[in-house]
């Protein structure tokens, strides 16, 4: 496109269109100052009096799927195209509303949309886009925007976009829905070069992992030199998909080999993509896989991390944080998954109890009990009603303080059995009311030497568990034993059996 404008600048050097053309090109370039330019050149040279040279400067700033360009100026640019004489023009009013979309406007988008289509009731793309603002919304809306794209169906069945909207919308949701909007969306669609890997993709989406590796080869070495990118990427996740399934079917051979080949392929991905094409899950997915190859864990956790500052979405970003953790939990490395699921608690504005225990108890099983009581603690202030956080605060301290003789875990304990105690469902707190009671048992008998309220929390403890043989023997010896009393001497040992002769 460049190399047309630029020819026909040369011949035409002050041709409103070839200049707006031209500026649409640097936008996409990045070359923000230079397109202004042009795009100003263009507009004095038509005396601001030319709808296709406002539209055209307008299409090019408002496009909602490009990066590039300046919202407000399209719109500007647009509503001065409609108020020329006899302004009549559906497509630039559809074009307002999508300056308007890009602007997060989403209100005056639909009236602009409504506009166009008062000029055009037909106008599948007024319609189409009308959906689009919907959905950005969220699935709430559904029922709203697939309605709007139905209606561009009926409106022009050969009108693309909506086609490939509805592939990429049912594609992690309904695959075969998906497949059906693809097919429909090539088939009326220009010669797409990526049309090759959407089918690959396609086969990846329906479970066929194999088959879409297969495919995806197939459209590698059908686009010689410089085959599509995301192809690379497309075989990466399905050997990753297919290592798991080994593993699942204790191949170990065959996922060692999916495996290595699914790093090579992220890597080769990396290295034929643009940049800002390449999405934090790809880094992430990355991540997972060096993961599973010691030595790499500094790594990994470096693309973790860049996958993050690049995502704006937080659950993208909390599932990645927790993906690394989860891969250290699996591999029984516990006090690195409760540095990445601390991190989830730096990231969320809203995390939960079990956002909490995570990094708690992983803590605790890494034997770092100060901090598992720490984050209990923390889960304690914002569930103070909860028992379960006041109970496992009490079992770190407990693991820390193994004799009982600081009683560090007293005080957490006191607030489980109070808790417990007053819960009207006692079955919903039994285990952790028997922990507490079984504590305080031995705490008492042991430490404090106070067989009455060790009696006390054992009657306690064998009203929730009757039947339970260990409590039942420590009431037998607790009941005929002193815990003051002096302990008895070692037996002497007996003097060695003479041989008679």
């Amino acid at each position: 496109a460049k190399k047309l404008y630029l020819e026909k600048l040369a011949t035409s050097p002050n041709s409103p269109l070839v200049l707006a053309g031209v500026g649409h090109v640097e936008l996409i370039e990045g070359k923000s100052a230079d397109a202004r330019n042009h795009f100003e050149t263009a507009i004095s040279l038509s005396e601001g009096k030319r709808i296709d040279v406002l539209n055209a400067v307008g299409y090019a700033n408002g496009n909602p799927d490009s990066k590039n360009g300046d919202a407000n100026y399209a719109i500007q640019k647009l509503k001065q195209a409609t108020q020329i004489k006899k302004f009549n023009d559906p497509e630039v009013l559809a074009n307002l509303g999508d300056a308007y979309r890009k602007f997060a406007d989403g209100g005056n988008a639909v009236v602009s949309y409504n506009e166009a289509l008062r000029l055009d009731p037909n106008y599948a793309r007024a319609i189409y886009r009308t959906g689009r603002v919907y959905q950005t919304q969220g699935v709430a809306q559904e029922p709203l925007y697939l309605k709007y794209y139905n209606d561009a169906i009926a409106k022009d069945p050969a009108y693309a976009p909506v086609y490939a909207t509805l592939y990429n919308y049912y594609y992690n949701i309904d695959v075969n829905k998906s497949a059906e909007y693809l097919n429909k969306w090539l088939a009326n669609s220009d010669d797409d070069p990526k049309a090759c890997f959407y089918k690959a993709s396609m086969k990846y989406a329906q479970g066929f992992f194999l088959e879409s590796i297969q495919a995806a080869d197939a459209c590698i070495a059908a686009e010689g030199s410089s085959p599509y990118p995301n192809l690379y990427g497309l075989k990466a996740y399905a050997n990753d998909k297919l290592e798991n399934a080994s593993l699942k079917a204790k191949d170990t051979a065959a996922a060692i080999k999916y495996r290595e080949n699914a790093k090579a392929l992220f890597e080769e991905y990396f290295k034929n993509q643009i940049s800002d094409k390449i999405g934090g899950g790809d880094y992430a997915a990355y991540s997972a896989i060096l993961l599973k190859l010691p030595g790499n864990e500094d790594k990994a956790a470096m693309y973790v991390l860049k996958a993050v500052d690049m995502d704006s979405i937080e659950a993208n970003k909390v599932s990645y944080l927790k993906g690394m953790a989860q891969a250290f939990d699996n591999q029984k490395r516990y006090k690195e998954a409760a540095e990445w699921y601390k991190k989830v608690l730096d990231l969320k504005r809203n995390y939960t109890n079990v956002d909490i225990h995570n990094t708690a108890y992983n803590y605790y099983r890494a034997g770092n009990y100060d901090s598992a009581a720490y984050y209990y603690q923390l889960y304690e202030t914002k569930y103070p009603t909860d028992v379960f956080g006041f109970y496992m605060e009490g079992k770190s301290l407990q693991a820390k303080d193994s004799t009982g003789v600081l009683g560090l875990a007293v005080t957490a304990y006191t607030k489980v059995v109070e808790l417990g105690e007053a819960a009207p469902d006692k079955s919903k707190v039994k285990n952790q009311l028997s922990g507490a009671y079984r504590f305080f048992i031995e705490y008492y008998y042991n430490q404090k030497k106070d067989k009455a309220s060790a009696l006390t929390y054992l009657d306690k403890a064998l009203m929730l568990e009757p039947e339970d043989a260990q409590l039942l023997a420590n009431k037998e010896f607790i009941s005929n034993n002193d815990p003051n009393a002096p302990p008895k001497p070692p037996k002497a040992p007996k003097p060695p059996r003479t041989p008679r002769k």
